[in-house]
């Protein structure tokens, strides 16, 4: 398994690395009006949050494509590709063309300074407008008030996913200083859904709502009758995993109903027909490493944790063997202390390219954890020794903390993804 994994478009993109995250719209602002304002050309749902965020833009994307309208999906972080975050219709962008794109952007973004993120952005706004997108779901990179995708002037209809504890260094201290920041993207006249809050998040969001004069629709989680989501007697079969897309269903449910609301026809037929079709990886996926079952999860903060040991539970009793990558800046000992049970263990491995905490410094800081702890030198290392020392080999290994980390497994020779395909429709 390689350590790294060489990025086909880092000549056009690294240059700017050194920006790092500086949040702000004046600079892509900037460089879209020298462009002719190519995001003036679709409307936009856009959807903020911490978690979830994702996972409610597949959804609303694969319902839009089902109803037969020209969509572009525009996400963040990738995997395995800078092409993944963004899709023209149903397929990502291909290498070519978004070299091509980046290319053409290189002077301009030179001149606005712009950041990696703005960098991407610009791109996927310029690929939207020339392939005729008509509506494009734009996921928040970070915050919302001042994210790049927020300079979009079309964005009527809003999404809110779960909002918790993450990037503290760059929005705040607690949970109403993040809310603020992300409570950010609300303007005047725009129809807002968000599924569950908790209240100091929910007061933020409804004081920004009636500050800009938003429409706020609160949606709890779809029902469960079997293996379908139930709303207002209607069942909407997922592709997604996990019993957290309950939420997120509702969420992006109810964001088509708003968009139905604004005269875009999105029959219930392709409403389940997107839903059942939708595939977020990197998210409770499951694959197989050199023959053993996996589950791969991109859980790094503390609310996603929660979310994990849910899922985790439902394996039933007995030892679950973790690896976990967990980057320096994330609070990774209150998510293993979330994510063990009693008798499981964990191979705590580098992330490549990233400072990451280590076994020693996470048994330091949980003591109580600290003899189901063990190191490993890398990922591969940490694989083979959590998989042959189960004590059933058909119990799965799961691998999480960071979606750095499982872009590197997932970029591995050895990792077959298609010897345990994604049932058509989950039980939530």
């Amino acid at each position: 398994m390689s350590a790294s994994r060489v990025d086909p478009l880092a000549d056009l993109i690294e240059p700017f690395q050194r920006r790092g995250v500086d949040l702000g719209l004046e600079r892509l602002q900037g460089a879209l009006a020298e462009l002719g304002h190519p995001e003036r050309r679709f409307m936009a749902v856009q959807v903020a949050g911490t978690n979830g965020k994702g996972s409610i833009c597949t959804l609303v994307h694969a319902a839009l494509l089902a109803a037969g309208h020209s969509c572009g999906l525009y996400t963040s972080p990738h995997l395995l590709s800078w092409c993944e975050r963004i899709r023209l219709g149903a397929e990502p962008i291909t290498e070519g063309e978004l070299r091509r794109r980046l290319l053409e952007l290189q002077p301009l973004a030179r001149r606005h300074d712009l950041t990696p993120f703005e960098l991407i952005t610009a791109a996927a706004f310029v690929a939207f407008a020339g392939a005729g997108v008509t509506i494009a779901v734009l996921e928040v990179g970070l915050g919302g008030r001042l994210d790049a995708t927020t300079v979009h002037p079309r964005r009527d209809v809003i999404g809110l996913a779960s909002i918790g504890l993450d990037h503290r260094e760059f929005l705040g201290p607690d949970l109403a200083s993040i809310a603020t920041e992300k409570a950010g993207v609300l303007h005047p006249g725009a129809r807002v859904v968000s599924g569950p809050q908790t209240a100091a998040v929910r007061a933020v969001l409804e004081a920004q709502a009636v500050r800009q004069g938003c429409q706020m629709q609160w949606r709890e989680p779809l029902q469960q009758q079997g293996e379908e989501l139930v709303a207002r007697e209607l069942r909407w079969c997922s592709g997604l995993a996990g019993s957290v897309q309950r939420t997120n269903a509702a969420v992006a449910l109810g964001l088509i109903e708003a968009l139905r609301e604004l005269g875009w026809a999105i029959p219930d037929q392709a409403i389940r027909r997107g839903f059942s079709e939708a595939r977020w990886p990197g998210r409770l996926q499951r694959v197989r490493w050199r023959g053993q079952p996996l589950i791969l999860d991109g859980a790094h903060n503390p609310p996603a944790a929660v979310a994990l040991r849910a899922e985790r539970d439902r394996l039933g009793d007995g030892s679950i063997h973790w690896v976990l990558g967990i980057l320096a800046n994330k609070q990774a000992p209150e998510m293993l202390e979330t994510l063990l049970a009693h008798q499981d263990r964990a191979w705590i491995v580098p992330v490549s390219g990233h400072s990451s905490w280590g076994a020693e410094e996470l048994a330091a800081a949980c003591p109580a954890l600290a003899g189901r702890l063990r190191g490993a030198g890398d990922l591969e290392a940490a694989l083979t020794d959590a998989t042959g020392s189960r004590e059933s080999p058909t119990r799965p290994v799961i691998v999480a903390g960071s979606l750095y980390l499982l872009g590197d497994l997932l970029a591995a020779a050895d990792l077959d993804q298609g010897e345990t395909p994604s049932p058509p429709c989950h039980p939530f």
